[in-house]
């Protein structure tokens, strides 16, 4: 009885909503679910885990959100922007690591022009042009994310973090629209990226019904890559006494997901090895088949702390990559280095 379900979205890729509802609802599946999702997970890309060096270029931003601990209102958050150089030396020491895709994800810090975005996009791409380059911006502008992939940059990540419109408004200041979130994920797919959505696992009010219309949105979206992980709270935030999101949550959604996208891009995050020792390992067990160290500078990296307690060393360095190669290895998997294009992208 317990796999029927599990059973139905393999072959389906959906459920109804009952469905969802009741597999979300309750542990009774997970052991089905699990194993199911790690046979698509190989049927599709094998035991691959795909490296992609995540470079934190600014903590500077001009939103408020209420979860974020560098929230333009935290005025205890440390403040750096890294310079054109910086980066392009995180990438040359990515690249002679064997990294082929580079993350450039920030807050949305207007310091951070598009003229710098389209420059360091350019020269990364000119220098390095078997790599690939994954931009985490924010908001911006269907002309703003034209002219970065003009520039070379083919793969944009932006969590959607809710479907639900009150959710959302719930999450973030009102000069913040989930209207313009959604339509920026639609202009990047119109124009041709490589989309990456999600949401967060476990914030203040979310509910199993905002789950699932997370789940239908992505449905429609068909994103090539999904983001999600545990809602982690930071004490410079309004929401600083509620509790951190579910790690089981958080793993069972990873594990629908997958039978939901199987060709999907989909990370075992940060906040996984954050809020569990070994919850990255986990995540990989459960779908996912990304994991993105951190190439920053290692002054800042303690400076970019969306949410307390960050990991930032150890495996989480793209500077050990033998120690995450071994973890990897450890949980079933093997470490590749390749650009790893989302299937399905281009066709």
């Amino acid at each position: 009885m317990n796999s029927e379900l599990v059973r139905r979205l393999a072959e389906d890729g959906t459920l109804s909503d009952a469905g969802f509802a009741e597999l979300l609802g309750t542990d009774a599946y997970d052991a089905a679910l699990f194993a199911e999702a790690d046979r698509v997970r190989r049927r599709e890309y094998g035991d691959a885990v795909f490296l992609r060096g995540l470079i934190e270029v600014s903590s500077y931003c001009k939103n408020d959100c209420y979860y974020c601990g560098i929230r333009r209102s935290n005025k205890d958050a440390s403040r750096y922007r890294l310079d054109e150089e910086d980066i392009l030396a995180c990438c040359a020491a990515g690249h002679e690591l064997g990294f082929r895709t580079f993350v450039l994800q920030g807050g949305e810090d207007p310091g951070f022009t598009d003229g710098k975005v389209v420059s360091v996009v350019s020269k990364i791409r000119n220098r390095w042009p078997d790599s690939a380059v994954t931009l985490s911006l924010g908001e911006k502008s269907r002309a703003s994310y034209q002219a970065y992939f003009d520039a070379g940059a083919e793969r944009y990540l932006l969590r959607h973090e809710a479907a639900d419109r009150e959710l959302y408004e719930s999450l973030h200041p009102s000069f913040m629209s989930w209207e313009n979130r959604i339509r920026c994920l639609y202009d990047l797919r119109d124009i041709g990226y490589a989309v990456g959505a999600g949401m967060m696992v476990g914030p203040p009010r979310q509910t199993a019904a905002h789950l699932i219309a997370d789940l239908r949105l992505l449905e429609d979206l068909r994103p090539h890559m999904i983001g999600i992980g545990p809602y982690m709270t930071h004490s410079g935030t309004p929401f600083a006494g509620e509790p951190n999101g579910s790690l089981p949550m958080t793993l069972r959604l990873l594990a629908v997901l997958r039978l939901m996208f199987p060709q999907a891009l989909i990370p075992a995050t940060t906040a996984l090895g954050t809020i569990h020792p070994e919850g990255r390992e986990m995540g990989l067990k459960a779908g996912a088949n990304v994991i993105m160290p951190n190439l920053s500078p290692a002054d800042v990296r303690k400076k970019y702390l969306l949410y307390d307690n960050k990991i930032t060393a150890g495996p989480e360095s793209a500077y050990n990559p033998s120690l995450l190669a071994a973890r990897v290895e450890k949980a079933g998997y093997r470490v590749v280095l390749t650009r790893g294009d989302p299937k399905g992208w281009k066709e």
